[in-house]
């Protein structure tokens, strides 16, 4: 029996468990336009609630304790890196977790519902802080819930696609983050000063995208008990041996390589629009809005066509490499970005090549995990690369803009070279991936 075609509604019908052999195995039907939509929506509404505050609404509340702009862009790094921890911790765990859930509703559906109702609640404890040390303490738990809902919504892409859905499924997974990026900065220039709706407004919609695609969802149920989880196993979440998987090694690695340099220009965005263009906090929120629907723009037609060639070729390596040192090149351009429509323009390329990017890698990277029982688990530690640099990009950069800075002014030429660099070796460091073309 294929995973699409599971009655998920059997076992509260007759009040017991179907076997389901269903689990584990790789899918060979392909998934149909209600579930693609579906998919789509949770990415699109997850990435408004959790990237709003990456991107631009954070700088925005930390703006409401302090005007001090070294303060902030410090502020702003703390709280982002000590968030992003969460992010790292919990894409293995709550991966492994869901690979062993045995609930009668599925393996996944429970953490998309529980993980995003427990960010809303964080959210909203962020939209009342008063201090720094409460922002950490309540982005640390968001990102813990969600992050419990991320890595199994990413595992379903493994646990339903067919291989030759891969890319052109990825692509859509890629331009409805991206999407929501978007949407998200708009939330922010509509709402900048009301800190309430800032965070919750994007919030309600994060839970109605998770709850809607847990419904559509043909989630097969694990009927067979695993093994009790032992203290080692649990730190064993966190690991997949290189050496023995190094194709995985090195897609992790160039995954890593490029969210360190996405994040480091990403986190500080506003601040940039601010402080390089001499724009007001309010109105640098409306000019990070129009950069990204530049952005966005590029990056959908980008991201379909490179995922549509990419199954029919079946080339990965290629485009993600191409696609990569692109955006290196841009994320350099940005040093002699000195007006708003250089900015846009600057935008746009980074949106072609993250799009070009997003769509081909996740297709990459499905095609090289080591296996198929614990596809959670493995798309955990392998988020963690995405999760990692989100970390370690606000600290990194906040000390990068520290670096020879003059009167007061932030150190952006050092930081964006810095970022530039680390989107190139990942550009290179894919090359060497023997398992997929």
């Amino acid at each position: 029996m294929s995973i699409g075609n599971h009655n998920v509604l059997a076992p509260r019908l007759r009040g017991q468990r179907p076997t389901d052999p269903s689990c584990g195995e790789k899918p060979t039907e392909a998934k149909g336009p209600l579930f693609i939509a579906a998919l789509g929506f949770a990415q699109l509404t997850l990435f408004i609630a959790l990237l709003g505050p990456v991107m631009v609404s954070m700088a925005l509340k930390v703006s409401t304790l302090t005007e001090d702009p070294t303060a902030r862009t410090s502020i702003v790094g703390s709280v982002l890196g000590i968030g992003a921890l969460a992010a790292v911790i919990g894409n293995a765990v709550f991966g492994r977790l869901s690979d062993r859930t045995t609930s009668r509703f599925g393996r996944r559906r429970p953490w998309l519902i529980g993980g995003s109702l427990v960010m809303a609640a964080a959210l909203f404890a962020i939209s009342q802080a008063n201090s720094a040390e409460m922002l950490m303490i309540s982005w640390f738990a968001a990102q813990l819930g969600a992050n419990a809902a991320i890595s199994p919504f990413v595992a379903t892409l493994a646990d339903q696609l067919p291989e030759k859905q891969y890319a052109s499924v990825s692509a859509t997974v890629g331009v409805m983050q991206n999407v929501g990026i978007l949407a998200a900065t708009w939330f922010a220039s509509l709402f900048a000063t009301n800190m309430f709706l800032l965070f919750m407004a994007p919030a309600a919609v994060g839970v109605l995208g998770m709850v809607v695609y847990a419904l559509v969802l043909r989630d097969p149920v694990l009927t067979e008990r695993p093994p009790r989880l032992t203290a080692a196993e649990l730190i064993r979440s966190f690991w997949v041996n290189p050496i023995k998987h190094p194709d995985y090694g090195f897609a992790w690695w160039s995954r890593f390589l490029i969210f360190l340099s996405s994040f480091m220009f990403t986190s500080f965005r506003l601040p940039f629009v601010v402080d390089r263009l001499h724009i007001g906090a309010a109105e640098a929120a409306g000019v990070v809005f129009i950069g990204v629907l530049m952005y966005t723009v590029v990056l959908v037609p980008a991201s379909y066509v490179a995922g549509w060639l990419s199954d029919r070729a079946g080339r990965r390596k290629l485009p993600v490499a191409v696609a990569t040192a692109l955006f290196a090149v841009g994320t350099y351009m940005l040093v002699h970005v000195e007006s708003v429509g250089q900015f846009y323009l600057v935008e746009a390329l980074l949106g072609m090549a993250f799009g070009i990017y997003a769509s081909v890698d996740m297709a990459l990277v499905l095609e090289v995990l080591p296996n198929a029982d614990s596809t959670a688990k493995d798309l955990g530690v392998f988020n963690m690369a995405n999760a990692a640099p989100q970390s370690l990009a606000p600290f990194a950069g906040a000390w990068l803009l520290t670096v020879g800075a003059a009167a007061g002014a932030p150190n952006y030429s050092l930081l964006l070279g810095a970022a530039a660099a680390a989107a190139l070796a990942g550009a290179l460091i894919i090359l060497p991936i023997r398992k997929v073309k």
